[in-house]
């Protein structure tokens, strides 16, 4: 057989197996599949994608990510062609017990992230290549297969702006300009010279292919991007949405949309015969080894002096950058703002794994989930508030069962004259929605050199909370500072009030303390640390004891620290909460502490309310 008609045979086999596969299921976007099956039958069985079947995880391997995840049938029916997914398996699309799902997720082994949220392929595709180049020194590609519709997406243009810049040549997209997104016409419709002109102007090698399903057309632009060094490529092809069936080609009102019995017959009718032993062929990577070297053991810890000035956030700049030195997967990535959340103290200390990704924060923890992937420990860093922008990268990172470090600094009105677009009030409420997300909040130096180690040691999500005032240490070593502890800071048995709070409202908590103390009233404090997973059995057992809990804390009331406590069942006695209320403004921060009713005669005015009530 010729190389030419084996992957003609081959498309044609994938076009019967994903409207087989959709028409089976009843759902699905067969249209979004058809007008990229030789966009990637080439890829695959022309010699460009090198993999290992019996090896899905080789680090020498290939990688493509299917940014238009909604082509998920045309992901399965690939590997499926490759001998990789049975047909039984592929007549289980959709269904609750298959792992071929509606958008790609890693319950499908061949996924490389989960995707469907549109805008989000090429970050991750960059974080792969940084990985690949910058730390591993491997010679693998990553390939990313883009719709046109997401190509509105302003993550999109923050990924081609930075791939640029780090002249990432083993970065290959693949746009498939199928004209037609969801309710019509995109942007740019059939035109590829827009695209061209747009992504050429990034510094990007374009490379247009005037017709997306001539094989020999496809062949010649992977060979062309293939062979481009210092800049990453983009391939961008005019296609078919619907491509092989008349009544769905290039035609309005499909999208989404599967085929019931009697259009299934009639398509495949069309499509023709098909070889159901037919099966591609996968060349195989080659065998180099990374230049990483194996995680090292966690280093000496920092001494502090109890009363030595020291902002939470600055100490995470400098735990990060020891941690750093022992263990060499940690990567550093921040938002252009490292001389404030300090992550520039690793920058100054092992420069070759600080990666700056400028205001760009989308990207940023996209980036971040590619890295995690490709076996690296990502911290990420930027204000507090601005993680907000990038929550839907976040948010689809968790079903990666991926590994990042978030650190949020200048969290809180106690940040002060900046003012409210500046303020991290909602970042708390954000990460606990997160599934197996840590939550850390630590108030001092000591305790921050805990969270972080403790974060790098967790495998999976976690957000490190810091503020931006210098604040007097507390601790002298970090023993029971661990996911899922508080720590207990005072306590007698004369308590009426247990105290609950963090940062900086831990410390106008233990100020308050003192002055209820002298008015004999006694007050339990208790440094929450971990709001997620929240320490039950120390709030329970502090509940017995008390008449009520007082929570307190510089953030909105909604998903707060308040919220979490009160969260927890089996609770010996009432909840009340303190929290920011009031529309923030700039201004001092102990002045805004007392706007918002969180500073120290705040806690005593209310401490004495709940006690006369």
């Amino acid at each position: 057989m010729k190389k030419e008609n084996y992957v003609k045979d081959i498309c044609n086999l994938i076009r019967h197996y994903i409207l087989e596969s959709t028409t089976e299921a009843g759902s699905g976007h067969p249209t979004s599949s058809l007008s990229a099956v030789e966009l990637m039958a080439v890829l695959f069985f022309r010699g460009f994608f090198r993999f290992d079947l019996d090896d899905p995880e080789y680090i020498n391997n290939d990688r493509l990510v299917f940014s238009k995840g909604h082509a998920s049938p045309l992901l399965y029916s690939l590997w499926a062609a490759a001998g990789a997914v049975s047909r039984e398996e592929l007549m289980g699309l959709r269904k609750f017990d298959s792992s071929l799902e509606g958008h790609p997720t890693p319950r499908f082994k061949y996924t490389e992230a989960a995707t469907g949220s549109l805008g989000q392929g090429l970050s991750i595709g960059l974080g792969m290549a940084l990985a690949a180049k910058k730390l591993d020194k491997l010679p693998y590609n990553i390939f990313v297969l883009l719709g046109d519709s997401e190509m509105a997406e302003g993550s999109q243009w923050e990924a081609i702006q930075l791939a640029s810049y780090y002249e990432l040549d083993n970065l290959i997209g693949i746009i498939d300009v199928n004209r037609l997104g969801q309710r019509g016409e995109t942007m740019y419709g059939s035109d590829i010279s827009a695209y061209l002109k747009r992504i050429s102007a990034f510094g990007w090698k374009t490379i247009p292919v005037h017709d997306g399903h001539d094989l020999e057309e496809i062949e010649a632009a992977y060979q062309e991007a293939l062979n481009i060094k210092n800049r990453p490529s983009m391939i961008i092809a005019a296609t078919k949405k619907g491509k092989g069936v008349s009544f769905m080609e290039d035609k309005d009102g499909w999208h989404g949309k599967a085929l019931d019995r009697k259009q299934y017959e009639q398509a495949v009718s069309q499509l023709g015969p098909v070889e159901d032993d037919l099966a591609g062929i996968l060349l195989k990577p080659g065998k180099v080894k990374p230049v990483s070297s194996s995680p090292g053991s966690l280093g000496q810890t920092t001494v502090y002096s109890p009363g030595e000035m020291v902002s939470t956030r600055r100490a995470y700049g400098d735990s990060l950058s020891r941690l750093a030195g022992s263990n060499p997967d940690i990567v550093v990535l921040d938002a252009e703002v490292s001389n404030s959340t300090y992550s520039d103290a690793v920058k100054s200390s092992h420069e070759d794994r600080f990666f700056e990704m400028y205001v760009a924060e989308q990207n940023m923890a996209g980036a971040a989930l590619g890295m995690a992937l490709r076996g690296k420990i990502p911290f990420i860093s930027t204000f507090a508030a601005f993680f907000s922008r990038a929550f839907d990268q976040i948010r689809m990172s968790q079903y990666s069962n991926t590994n990042i470090k978030f650190c949020g600094s200048h969290a809180g009105v106690s940040i002060g004259p900046d003012g409210s677009s500046q303020m991290g009030l909602e970042d708390i409420a954000m990460f606990r929605t997160l599934l197996d997300c840590i939550v850390f909040y630590p108030s001092d130096a000591v305790s921050t050199e805990a969270a972080v180690r403790e974060a790098a040691a967790y495998k999976g999500n976690a957000y490190i909370r810091t503020t931006r005032m210098d604040a007097p240490v507390l601790y002298e070593n970090m023993d029971g500072f661990r996911i899922g502890a508080s720590r207990l800071v005072k306590r007698s048995k004369k308590d009426r009030i247990a105290i609950i709070a963090g940062g900086v409202t831990l410390y106008e908590s233990l100020e308050a303390y003192e002055e209820l103390k002298d008015e004999g009233i006694s007050t339990a404090i208790i440094d929450i640390f971990c709001i997620k997973p929240i320490d039950s059995a120390l709030i329970k057992e502090i509940s017995r004891d008390c008449d009520a809990i007082l929570t307190v804390e510089d953030h909105y009331a909604a998903g707060g620290i308040g919220e979490a406590v009160s969260s927890i069942e089996g609770l010996d006695c009432p909840v009340y909460k303190m929290a920011v209320e009031k529309m923030p403004r700039s201004g001092k921060p102990g002045e805004l502490l007392e706007y918002e009713e969180i500073s120290k005669k705040d806690i005593i005015r209310k401490v004495k309310k709940i006690l006369g009530s």
